[in-house]
């Protein structure tokens, strides 16, 4: 399978290569193909291939995608994922280690999948999971931005550009628990937990490859503070223009903007 969708615009920003589909269907059509061609490219070439996935909405078209690509090994690849709720049940259907079970694991199948796990000791399991980050480089990160331009869980209160830690627990900024509701992920806001489990922005940026996709209005304003304001940990999307390999799908929702 080969990209079939381009772009009705592109840029570079610094670093960081901005692809802009004219909807977020085609946006997560083209993120999808192309994750699926770097991954077969990468499984050609090497044993495994260690990657780390975004659970969110904004992620459905691009997991839709992916999980339909033909003729990728997915018993070679290793799956991570970059945050996870605390305070919330196993079974809740919000956690991210669900969603992405449902839209991609369970249906492909990695040969290996780590899973956060924040229901018991918190800093036994940031340091269990930074173990198994440890073990050998990541490939591939698929991500996207918040409404208040985190990435992962770093908010901009809790974000560090140099965090000496791989894995680390975080008090969540309002905003970004709105996201959850203005999502439909929650009913409301004081349903939200308060607190997650998140990979640490050097976590994120020490993958050789970054896939960023970023649809939706409600994201244009993080998306215009990214490329267009000063590198700075009050948006913490920013810093992916210093990345070497990095490229962002928009729609013309998100680039509204620009």
């Amino acid at each position: 399978m080969s990209t079939t969708v381009q772009p009705i615009s592109s840029q570079t920003v610094d670093k960081l290569r901005v692809q802009i589909y004219a909807h977020r269907q085609a946006l997560g059509l083209a993120a999808g193909q192309d994750v699926g061609a770097r991954l077969r490219e990468l499984l050609a070439q090497q044993a495994q291939v260690r990657m780390i996935f975004a659970a969110a909405p904004s992620q459905n078209e691009f997991l839709h995608t992916l999980s339909r690509y033909e003729g990728i090994d997915w018993a070679r690849v290793v799956a991570f994922h970059m945050d996870e709720y605390i305070g919330l049940p196993a079974s809740a259907p919000q956690r991210f280690a669900r969603f992405l079970s449902d839209h991609l694991f369970d249906i492909v199948k990695p040969g290996q999948v780590h899973l956060i796990e924040s229901s018991g000791d918190i800093d036994v399991e940031c340091q269990r999971y930074s173990n198994l980050l440890r073990l050998a480089p990541i490939d591939i990160v698929c991500l996207g931005i918040g409404e208040n331009g985190h990435i992962a869980f770093n908010d901009p209160p809790v974000a560090d550009f140099n965090d000496p830690l791989l894995v680390k627990p975080v008090a969540l900024d309002i905003t970004a628990r709105q996201q959850q509701v203005n999502d439909g992920c929650f009913a409301r806001l004081d349903a939200v937990p308060t607190h997650a489990i998140t990979l640490t922005i050097p976590t994120l940026l020490s993958s050789r490859t970054l896939f960023c996709m970023v649809p939706g209005a409600t994201k244009r304003d993080a998306v215009r503070q990214t490329l267009r304001g000063p590198l700075t940990t009050a948006c913490p999307a920013t810093i992916l223009r210093q990345h070497a390999d990095c490229v962002a799908y928009l729609d013309t929702d998100s680039a509204a903007l620009l």
